[in-house]
């Protein structure tokens, strides 16, 4: 075998097809666009799922791909098994060829098998494949075994058959499927097998190693389940690099290639480990090798980490990385270091991540910070936790909020429960996980995939041409009428329709800007245009009513957007631009676009970045914004080949889709983005630039809402009213309003906290009284009273002061606070082991409606029947 880098094995794969007349086509995001169904890409053939469905069309019918690809959350999850085996991984890269209706079995099946015995010098001895036996009807793939045979040589026990499970794809319960066929490397006989009688390629140990897997796409399955052949069948190949790599590189675990085994020594340096030495440490650094990949992968393709949805994913990985962290002695933030290693060797593949560097670092270093934050108050929970399980059982519900809420694992969890002689409910735990997964599986919402209807309409009708750059007003004829996602030929008067035209001025809702307004008008018929969209591809839709007369499929229209309402959605859609260079240029290069929203009234930004700017910042972001609206510089756009477009320099937005063509707006001399919205004419256009509001929407995502001309400059005037306002009722003038608030504000916090010692003195001095109410029962001093102390650090503080004076015993207190109960009971540490605060306190709330918990030593109770406090109190005595 060559012995070849990964770097080598990718490139020679992808030069491999591209001699073959393959084009080759940059790995997609791990951010599905337009596929609500997916979590992340987790194959080479998401990027073309609708080049095979036929709904998009592309200048190649053949194409080569090394896909970043990440299989954790929802259906396809490895998570779990990271770290414990040789091979399963979050992240990882699928190297694909694809055919769409050129070549197929013959051509894909000798290729295959040239490249990995002809030019990665796999001996075909240690090579077996397999082929789709046949089943429910559907016939053995006699076709790829008679090639297989023809093209390898294989002797017939090494051309093996497997069922519909292993050996037969579908992209649904309908559309396009067929038969696969694997190749499988032998890693050898001494390798573990857990089953009685090792199933060779069937067999789920490490034996036998699938490393490239091919589809067939022959049949479309229809409703009722039949296959009838494809008039043009297409190819769809993966082969794990990882696991390719290792093959050649003669090493057994995908962690010992050179992809990552960088990555684990950076893991042995920071925790002075040795990898090999103990099968613990081993495991914990696989584990933060594999996620730190995943970490600064997906966070470079603007994934960060969160409560929800592809953040909660990211943040899982993240938090389990530095679980494993922690056992391996590392007790400071270190996974941001190792995501620095993964910029080092991957980026020559991936230049994206050298550019995106700083911020993939900090997110990566935040967020370890703030979940080690988090351990220390999951480790006081649990502490509370055991103060409330009477039973010495903690439940699932409680085990898996500390899982969910705080990143402890369950088997952390049991191991601190055991310290204390506690068990877990297990059962309880795997029913809230259960349900929180159920939760978690990314679904469309109403953000459902295109309907049918759109991808048929374009198929039929092709792309809608857009005149809007250059004109507000134009001449078309109706193509298509809809009505209920149905096609008619015709619509009246009050009916609500989607309308296509051949040609529209009219802007489709896209990359954050809103669709255009106005009016269609035939020579029967007037229309309002409420909305236009782009449900499929360039199709434009115009959602609208019909106002008089009727429309007719066919009919000449004259197509006119609102001008005033379009200009105000340039001038903020050019600000945006302008914005995001000032925050470049201000806040530092690590800022990127993580959404936005561009309509008449407002523009909203999402950017990445931690910090609250200080409003001295923000104010100098819009001091050069407005400087570059002055300076009235011409807004010049023009069409580039998208790698000359990057190679000027041009920004490329998160989560946007590109051709081959694109659109780049230069905006003043420094701002160069790739858009394909609409623009004013120059920078004076904007009139007034002015930020309404900063503020974190997630961890490491900051918005800013600001609008623009006349909306801009009424904000300002209201804001100066409402401070002149301000001024007179402080007695001050606009400029002394600042120093006379914070003055106010001292004052006012000087008197709370002269309120609350004065209460504190009160709760203190009646503290003596209060011990009237002790007694001794059982050898054991008592004191249950009412307190006219309702805050619960004054309880707190005046508890721990009868505590003292009583030397040892229980002290019950009991306050209301705005119709609402309030019961602390404080135990003495000598008498925990007899009598635990919390089971206590939880006794004691059933008399006021409530339920409390806390430490043995110390715990609290709220109810809503204040009413119930004499009878609570007197219940201590009897409960002692």
């Amino acid at each position: 075998m060559r012995k070849l880098t990964a770097d080598q094995v990718r490139s020679t794969f992808l030069d491999f097809f591209a001699k073959r007349g393959h084009a080759v086509v940059p790995s997609s995001s791990l951010v599905p666009r337009a596929d609500p169904t997916l979590l992340f890409t987790n194959a080479g053939m998401v990027q073309f799922k609708d080049v095979f469905t036929g709904r998009e069309t592309r200048d190649y019918r053949r194409a080569t791909t090394a896909q970043k690809c990440v299989r954790a959350g929802g259906k396809h999850n490895d998570l779990d098994n990271v770290g414990h085996t040789a091979r399963h991984h979050t992240f990882f890269e699928m190297l694909g060829n694809f055919s769409f209706g050129d070549d197929f079995k013959p051509d894909a099946i000798a290729w295959a098998w040239e490249l990995v015995t002809g030019v990665l010098g796999l001996p075909p001895d240690r090579l077996a494949v397999t082929i789709f036996a046949g089943e429910e009807g559907i016939p053995r793939d006699e076709e790829a075994r008679a090639i297989w045979k023809k093209v390898s040589g294989l002797p017939d026990d090494r051309i093996l058959e497997l069922g519909k499970k292993e050996n037969f794809w579908a992209m649904g319960e309908t559309g396009p499927c067929g038969p696969c066929s694997e190749i499988h490397f032998h890693q050898g006989d001494d390798l573990p097998c857990g089953a009685p009688v090792c199933q060779g390629v069937a067999c789920d140990c490490d034996r036998w190693l699938e490393i490239w897997n091919l589809v067939f796409m022959q049949f479309e399955r229809s409703e009722g389940g039949k296959l009838t052949p494809l008039p043009r069948p297409s190819i769809d190949t993966g082969a794990g690099l990882e696991r390719l790599s290792a093959v050649v590189q003669g090493v057994r675990s995908n962690y010992d290639t050179d992809l990552l085994r960088s990555l684990v020594a950076a893991g042995e340096r920071l925790s002075r480990k040795a990898y090999g030495k103990d099968p613990d440490d081993d495991v914990a650094l696989r584990v933060i090798a594999d996620h730190a990949r995943a970490t600064a992968f997906l966070v470079g393709d603007g994934v960060l980490p969160s409560n929800e949805g592809r953040g909660y994913v990211l943040r899982r990985i993240m938090r389990r990385a530095i679980r494993y962290g922690t056992r391996l002695g590392l007790d400071r933030p270190f996974l941001h270091e190792v995501c620095r290693e993964v910029v080092s060797a991957m980026s020559s593949a991936y230049p994206d991540l050298r550019e995106n560097e700083t911020f993939i670092l900090e997110v990566a270093q935040r967020e370890e910070e703030a979940f080690r934050r988090t351990l220390d108050k999951g480790l006081k929970l649990i502490e509370e936790e055991f103060g409330r399980a009477s039973d010495r059982v903690l439940s699932g519900a409680v085990v898996f909020k500390l899982y969910d809420t705080y990143g402890f694992p369950k088997d952390l969890t049991e191991i601190v429960a055991a310290e204390r002689g506690f068990t877990v409910d297990g059962a309880g735990y795997e029913k809230a996980l259960a349900e929180q997964q159920a939760r978690s599986e990314f679904r469309g919402s109403g953000e459902q995939a295109v309907a049918d209807v759109y991808p048929a309409l374009r198929g039929e009708l092709g792309d809608s041409a857009f005149t809007g750059y250059r004109e507000t007003q134009s001449e078309g004829k109706v193509r298509a009428i809809l009505v209920g996602g149905g096609r008619v030929s015709s619509a009246s008067k009050g009916m609500e329709v989607e309308v296509v035209t051949d040609r529209t001025p009219f802007y489709g809702e896209s990359g954050g800007q809103v669709g255009d307004t106005g009016t269609i008008e035939g020579a029967k018929g007037a229309l309002e245009v409420l909305d236009v969209q782009k449900p499929v591809g360039t199709l434009i839709v115009h959602r609208a009513r019909v106002t008089s007369g009727a429309l007719h499929e066919g009919d000449a229209v004259t197509l006119r957007v609102d001008v005033e309402r379009r200009n105000r959605i340039r001038a903020n859609h050019s600000a945006t631009h302008l914005l995001h260079w000032a925050l470049k240029r201000v806040l530092g290069e690590h800022v990127r676009q993580a959404g936005s929203v561009v309509r008449p009234d407002d523009l909203r930004f999402d950017y990445s970045h931690y910090q609250a700017p200080p409003p001295e910042t923000l104010a100098e972001v819009e001091r050069l914004v407005n400087a570059q609206v002055r300076r009235n510089a011409a807004a010049e756009t023009e069409e580039l080949a998208i790698d000359e477009a990057k190679r000027s320099g041009a920004v490329a937005l998160f989560g946007e889709k590109y051709g081959d063509r694109v659109r780049v707006v230069q905006m003043g001399p420094d701002s160069r983005e790739l858009c394909g919205g609409t623009h004013v004419a120059r920078t004076g256009d904007i009139g007034f630039f002015k930020i309404q509001s900063e503020g974190s929407i997630a961890s490491g995502v900051r918005r800013i809402v600001a609008l623009t001309g006349e909306a801009a400059v009424r904000f300002v005037q209201d804001e100066e009213v409402a401070m002149r306002r301000a001024a007179e009722a402080l007695k001050a003038s606009p400029r002394e309003l600042v120093p006379r608030v914070e003055g106010a504000a001292r004052r006012i916090k000087e008197l709370e906290q002269s309120l609350a010692a004065e209460k504190k003195r009160a709760a203190t001095a009646s503290s003596a009284d209060l011990l009237e109410g002790l007694r001794e029962i059982n050898g054991v001093k008592v004191l249950a009273t009412r307190a006219e102390a309702p805050e619960p650090q004054a309880m707190r503080d005046l508890a721990d002061k009868l505590r003292d004076k009583i030397g040892s015993g229980i002290v019950a207190l009991g306050a209301e606070k705005e119709g609402k109960a309030i019961l602390l009971v404080a135990v003495t540490k000598d008498l925990t082991s007899r009598y635990r605060a919390g089971d206590l306190v939880r006794e004691l709330a059933r008399e006021i409606g409530g339920s409390g918990g806390g430490k043995p030593d110390l715990a609290q109770a709220g109810g809503s029947n204040p009413a119930g406090l004499p009878r609570a109190l007197q219940r201590l005595y009897e409960l002692v």
